[in-house]
């Protein structure tokens, strides 16, 4: 059931208030006007009896017969209704009716009270005249004895008349009062609630957020005056402290969102309390759809949740893995602890979670090129070792077989040498980049590609290769111009190596958005897919057999990667099976 305003509440109460007043002050103001008129009239009837007690005094001693027709001519000029009554209650003479036929008056209040020598009064209604009547009665003495009762009387209808029309006035000067005052309660109700509602039309801008309002300051009670400087006050505080929250929450989110670790905080019922970007780029998730959620049904991911429990459980802190395997494996090293409030409570568990893949991925690298150079190096090695044994247990003395064997030995070493030089130009590359030691000049592109060109040409004459250079000659960039040529070079000894014999090569140079497109495009066998991802790691082969006997290195196209990088580019690749395969080298336009 609804409250009523205050309004509603204060008006009927001020309305009966006045009401009842104004009822009660009319009810007294009859009252005391009828008992003040009677009160007049009953002092007029006893004056009237007091002369009237010596005229009848002496009839009633000597001749009583007399009396009736004297109480008649007294009534009629008198005005008043005169009746005397013996002893015995028997009326011996009234002024209005025939004392024969009168009822004894010997109970009648008056009577009693005159007969017993008090002056007694009294207001009913008289049967025999059938109106109501005052009766005013003293005794009549003889001889100092009691010896009747004077009893006058008057009618009090045209009293109750008279006061009837003076009641009617007042009660329309009441009514017309209470109109009045009905309408002055309801405009001191209206202003005594029209602060209380500003009040609270404050409150609910305060609680809707606009704590920039000020409730006005003109009340009329002090009371008033002083609960609008409170909720002033109030509200200044609460805006300072809401800033200060924000700000600390700006800052937060601010932090959470910077961190490239994600962050996931959870309650004790493992719901998601908060996600931060990382975490939630990591999961593919909304953070803004997570947040209540039960961790099961926001994140799916088993391992996330065991690392959760065990925070939950715990009470120091914990480590685990958590593994994404959404398309290429993800690794994620998580960290928890428990979430305590400031009563030491726990609340929940806090996780902190680092991508490690890249280190998964360089670890694995690492491990790959320490395998496949020293496989690399203990080829030639094991084939140098072993001619060289041959030769010494007897070969040396055979020369066809001595010369053979030394043409592999010497073919071996030199295998040997060119792995050596290129993990040494690796090395020069990768430290200079690091060190910032590598010069960058403008200088023309299509003098890279000439000069490459013309190093692998007669490698191209060999396979009866057509070597197509296609070069914007206004092209500039910064580039170092040996490392560059190195880099084209490399690719398009692939590219001849690796081509059909008797095909094309494009060698080609043009600008792009936002950078300088160096390709080198073959017709050869191309590169099957899963091959392209790892295809510039060092030592990496596609066909193993096939580039030993081609006489690679398995360094070449990580040079090249290493030379773009060291020019602020990148290398690409596209490839199509039986087709042939388009390297391209990327350097950015300043």
């Amino acid at each position: 059931m609804g409250k009523s305003s205050l309004v509603r509440q204060l008006f009927p109460a001020l309305v009966s208030i006045t009401l009842i007043a104004l009822f009660a002050a009319s009810w007294d103001a009859m009252t005391v006007l009828r008992h003040a008129t009677y009160a007049e009239i009953e002092g007029e009837l006893e004056a009237r009896a007091r002369l009237l007690q010596p005229e009848i005094s002496a009839p009633l001693a000597s001749n009583p017969a007399a009396l009736q027709p004297l109480c008649r001519s007294l009534g009629r000029s008198a005005n008043t209704r005169i009746t005397v009554i013996l002893p015995s209650g028997k009326v011996l003479a009234d002024s209005e009716s025939d004392p024969a036929r009168m009822d004894n008056h010997g109970d009648r209040p008056e009577v009693i009270d005159a007969l017993s020598g008090r002056r007694g009064s009294a207001v009913r209604y008289s049967y025999t005249l059938g109106v109501h009547m005052m009766y005013v009665a003293v005794p009549l003495r003889s001889n100092g004895r009691i010896v009747g009762a004077l009893r006058t009387a008057t009618s009090v209808g045209h009293i109750d008349n008279a006061v009837a029309a003076i009641r009617d006035r007042i009660f329309l000067g009441a009514g017309v009062v209470a109109a009045l005052a009905i309408a002055a309660s309801w405009l001191v109700a209206q202003r005594f609630a029209r602060p209380w509602r500003e009040m609270r039309g404050a409150a609910e801008r305060f609680a809707a957020g606009d704590l920039a309002y000020r409730v006005p300051l003109l009340q009329d009670s002090a009371e008033a005056r002083g609960l609008a400087d409170a909720m002033n006050e109030m509200a200044e505080q609460l805006h300072d402290r809401l800033h200060t929250l924000d700000e600390q929450r700006n800052r937060q989110e601010a932090l959470l969102a910077s961190m490239v670790e994600g962050v996931l905080a959870v309650d004790a019922d493992e719901r998601v309390i908060t996600l931060n970007r990382a975490a939630a780029e990591m999961f593919r998730v909304n953070p803004v759809e997570t947040e209540g959620r039960a961790l099961p049904e926001a994140i799916r991911n088993p391992s996330l949740q065991r690392l959760v429990s065990q925070a939950l459980a715990g009470n120091g802190l914990i480590e685990g893995e958590v593994v994404l395997r959404e398309g290429a494996d993800r690794f994620l090293q998580g960290h928890g602890t428990v979430l305590r409030n400031a009563q030491g409570k726990r609340i929940g568990a806090l996780i902190v979670l680092n991508d490690v893949t890249r280190l998964r991925r360089l670890e694995t690298v690492r491990r790959d090129f320490v395998a496949n150079v020293s496989h690399e190096l203990r080829t030639p090695i094991t084939a140098i070792q072993g001619f060289v044994e041959a030769l010494r247990e007897g070969a040396l003395d055979d020369r066809e077989h001595a010369e053979r064997f030394l043409e592999i030995i010497a073919k071996q070493s030199h295998r040997l040498d060119a792995i050596i030089e290129d993990l040494l130009t690796l090395s020069r590359i990768e430290q200079g980049a690091e060190r910032d030691e590598i010069t960058l000049e403008e200088g023309p592109i299509c003098d890279a590609l000439r000069a490459a060109v013309q190093a692998c040409q007669g490698k191209a004459d060999e396979r009866d290769m057509r070597v197509n250079v296609l070069c914007d000659e206004t092209l500039t960039a910064r580039l170092n111009l040996p490392l560059l040529e190195q880099a084209i070079a490399n690719l398009l000894d692939n590219a001849i190596k690796y081509g059909n014999a008797g095909g094309n090569v494009w060698v080609e140079g043009r600008a792009a958005a936002g950078e300088f497109l160096i390709e080198v495009r073959d017709e050869g066998p191309g590169i099957a897919p899963q091959h392209l991802p790892r295809i510039f790691e060092r030592f990496y082969r596609v066909e193993k057999a096939r580039s030993r006997s081609a006489g690679g290195t398995g360094l070449g196209l990580a040079i090249v990667k290493h030379i773009a990088q060291a020019h602020g580019g990148r290398v690409t690749v596209e490839s199509t099976l039986g087709q042939g395969s388009a390297f391209a080298i990327r350097l950015p336009r300043e």
